[in-house]
This record gives C-alpha cells, sequence and structure tokens, in this order.
C-alpha cells in the first residue's frame, strides 16, 4: 500500500488497526453484499457479533499494551526508487525521482507515463536524453474481462499506443516482489515499437487491453519481465527511459 501505514503491512500483526467492526459492516452495506448471499452467513455473524461487542476488536490506541511495542519500517518503496535512482546515475544518465505516489487505474496510469515520456521526446523536459525517470506506488486494475495478467503489465500495456512511434524511449514496469498479479512474470517492456510489432503479429492492443489479457500480449513479444521471486516486496516501480 502506498504511504508506508504499519497497520497494512503484513497485516500489521503489531500496529494499531483503526478499522472497527462496523466499518466492515458498512462496506458490506454500501456494495450490497449482506443480503444476496455473496458473503458466507458465518462471516456475516461473526462482524455482526464483533459490532454488538460479544467478540473483543483488534488492537486499538487506548489498549496500554501499545505503550511496549515499537514498529520500525526497514524497508519501502521510496528506498527502492532511491536505489534505482543511484544505480542509473551510475551508468551516466541524468536521472530523477519523480514520484512514489503512483497510484490509480493501471491502464490510465500507463497512459499518462507515456505523454511524460512523449514530453521527454519532443522537448526535453523534465529530463534531457540520456535519462532515466524513476516512478514508485501501486496502482489497481478494475475487471471487465477475463484476460491474464497484472497491474503492472496492464500499465504497460496502457501505454502502448501513445508511445507508438516514439524513437529511443522505454517503459519498463516491473513488482519489486517478482509477481505481477497472479502470474510468473514480474511486470513488461513497452517501446515506441510495441504497437507496430504486435500489429504485424495479428494482435490488437487495444482488445486485449479491454479484456485485461497483457499476460498473452506481451509474451508473444517476448517482452515479459521475470525476476523469480525477490523476497522483498515494497510495491512496484515504474521507469521511463530515453537515449
Amino acid at each position: 500500500m502506498v504511504g508506508d501505514a504499519v497497520e497494512v503491512i503484513g497485516s500489521g500483526p503489531t500496529a494499531v488497526d483503526p478499522s472497527t467492526y462496523h466499518d466492515a459492516i458498512r462496506i458490506l452495506e454500501k456494495y450490497d453484499l449482506l443480503a444476496g448471499g455473496e458473503i458466507p452467513d458465518r462471516v456475516v455473524n461473526y462482524l455482526r457479533a464483533g459490532a454488538a461487542g460479544e467478540l473483543p476488536e483488534t488492537l486499538k490506541a487506548d489498549d496500554p499494551v501499545t505503550g511496549r511495542v515499537q514498529n520500525l519500517i526497514i524497508g519501502n518503496n521510496s528506498q527502492a526508487a532511491e536505489a534505482a535512482l543511484n544505480q542509473a546515475l551510475a551508468g551516466g544518465l541524468n536521472a530523477q525521482i519523480f514520484s512514489t505516489a503512483l497510484q490509480g487505474e493501471a491502464s490510465q496510469a500507463g497512459k499518462f507515463l507515456s505523454l511524460i515520456a512523449r514530453e521527454i521526446v519532443l522537448f526535453g523536459r523534465p529530463l534531457s536524453r540520456p535519462c532515466c525517470l524513476i516512478f514508485g506506488g501501486e496502482t489497481t486494475v478494475t475487471l471487465t474481462g477475463c484476460g491474464c495478467g497484472g497491474r503492472n503489465q496492464e500499465m504497460a500495456l496502457g501505454a502502448v499506443q501513445e508511445l507508438a512511434g516514439l524513437p529511443n524511449i522505454a517503459l519498463v514496469t516491473f513488482a519489486t516482489d517478482g509477481g505481477d498479479g497472479p502470474t510468473d512474470g514480474a511486470g513488461a517492456v513497452v517501446t515506441g515499437e510495441t504497437r507496430d510489432r504486435a500489429v504485424n503479429l495479428g494482435m490488437d492492443p487495444s482488445k486485449f487491453l479491454l479484456n485485461h489479457n497483457s499476460y498473452p500480449f506481451f509474451a508473444a513479444l517476448g517482452d515479459l519481465i521475470f525476476t523469480g521471486p525477490t523476497r522483498t516486496n515494497v510495491n512496484d516501480l515504474a521507469f521511463i527511459f530515453a537515449f
């Protein structure tokens, strides 16, 4: 989760939990999930019992035990972005961290990043070539299709059309834990040639995006990123490279 909220890192077993049983019930009510049978009765009954005070709440700020607990964040997305920045600078690139709060719909984030790439190509800003612009955060995907992929692959797919034709440019997106969504790929690479390469293989990027089918799309192009499990999960990173 973007923002280093301790209560959600690893489910926050030693952190104060600001949410309540009432909060959980309100969310279920908001999406009309209480009456439709989508949620098992035992779960609903448990939440209602908690809301009625029949079950203890999770750890709250007024619990005396909190005075004996200290939570330390030893690794986060900002540190990962800074490490990438140092590596890019060492490689002779003009480099900058643009933001570590990238959120929202993955495909739209991809389009946003591609527009920044276009700005670099056309006007040399915010950095001049050769450069590396670094982004951190974590996007989401609102599923409406039945394809296979992950948020980083979808973000890359969302950039294909806008990046088409741009010279010497690449967008690289990946999950820091090495697994993007339910796939074995960490992310994907998009360049100014990606769209034409796909079309030559009979693939329409827009149709793959509509079905959230990013993994097969990039697999066919050989542009998936595979790192294997990294044993570190600090959200996602994305890079715009211009050479």
